[in-house]
């Protein structure tokens, strides 16, 4: 057993603590932002490997956490506990497209008929998939980790911990922060605006990935995203870009743009053309998961453990 530093709290972060400490070492998490004001908190959290490469490894990667959020959600079927269910819904598709890349993770993936497609749309995949509550589950991962004899502290960084007497290693869990800590400006954001709106029959998640837009439902609301801007740092919620959000949502749910909007949120992936998940002598490096932190978050974990 060895003390690890964790650095960084957000859902990546906090499955690599748990995880590690689950492993046996003594593990102490710090980070700027605590969980509930990371940019996970935001996330609609449908497991989709999205904007996350190298493709081989992703894969495996969402493999392994799909496994893992399906055997929660079977644990906690309400979501009460975890806030992970499993939902059945469809990506549509404009044009005939064989199998996405990352079929083999899904073992259920179905071509749904042509009667329960949208409008203007010619194909589509249909799979079950857990969505996951993010604000419930970061709590549940922050008591899991505190339950296993882990801490988390609010600590800003300049740079990464130096090992010493009592700090045998480093996993950095920064997310954009890394562009700092780790000097690495390949990690850059982008930025990502939902709206929140009230349940309103809507029992199936729905994603068009040209836009991006998806539709998402949740225990108490519906998610409805999103955007893909580049390089962009605002987080400042833009009401001409909610009222396109729900007006391209419309063509997915019909009627989900009159629903009441409850709130607005934006959040900064941290893109990075791949995955960095490497050991550096003393230094095990975990970010640039883009949209696919919660999907890649377990099997990453697993490979982190590993590398301690």
């Amino acid at each position: 057993m060895q003390r690890v530093v964790v650095v960084g709290a957000g859902v990546v972060g906090l499955t690599c603590a748990l995880r590690l400490l689950q492993a046996g070492h003594r593990v102490d998490v710090v980070a700027r932002d605590l969980p509930l004001e990371t940019t996970s908190v935001v996330a609609a959290a449908l497991w989709y490997p999205y904007r996350a490469g190298p493709q081989e490894r992703v894969s495996g990667w969402a493999a392994t956490s799909r496994e893992e959020l399906v055997a929660l959600a079977a644990a906690d079927p309400d979501g009460e506990r975890t806030g992970v269910r499993v939902v059945v819904g469809t990506e549509v598709l404009r044009a005939a497209t064989p199998d996405p890349w990352w079929a083999g993770a899904v073992p259920d993936l179905s071509r749904p008929p042509a009667a329960d497609l949208p409008a203007g749309f010619v194909d589509g995949y249909r799979f079950a998939a857990p969505v996951v509550e993010m604000p419930r589950y970061l709590r549940w991962l922050q008591r899991e980790v505190l339950a296993a004899g882990g801490s988390l502290t609010r600590l800003a960084l300049s740079s990464l911990p130096t090992s010493g007497p009592h700090a045998a290693l480093v996993v950095d869990c920064a997310g954009l922060g890394a562009r700092l800590l780790a000097g690495d400006l390949a990690v850059t954001p982008v930025r990502g605006q939902v709206v929140r709106v009230a349940r309103t029959g809507v029992d199936r998640w729905w994603l068009d990935g040209a836009g991006p837009t998806y539709v998402v439902p949740r225990a108490d609301d519906v998610v409805v995203g999103g955007t893909a801007e580049e390089g962009v740092w605002d987080r400042t919620p833009s009401p001409a870009t909610a009222a396109r959000l729900l007006e391209r949502a419309e063509a997915l749910v019909p009627g989900i743009s009159a629903a009441p909007v409850l709130g607005h949120a934006v959040g900064l992936r941290p893109a990075r053309p791949h995955v960095r998940l490497e050991r550096v002598g003393d230094v095990v490096h975990c970010y640039g998961h883009g949209g696919a932190g919660v999907t890649l978050s377990w099997g990453c974990a697993d490979e982190v453990a590993a590398l301690v």
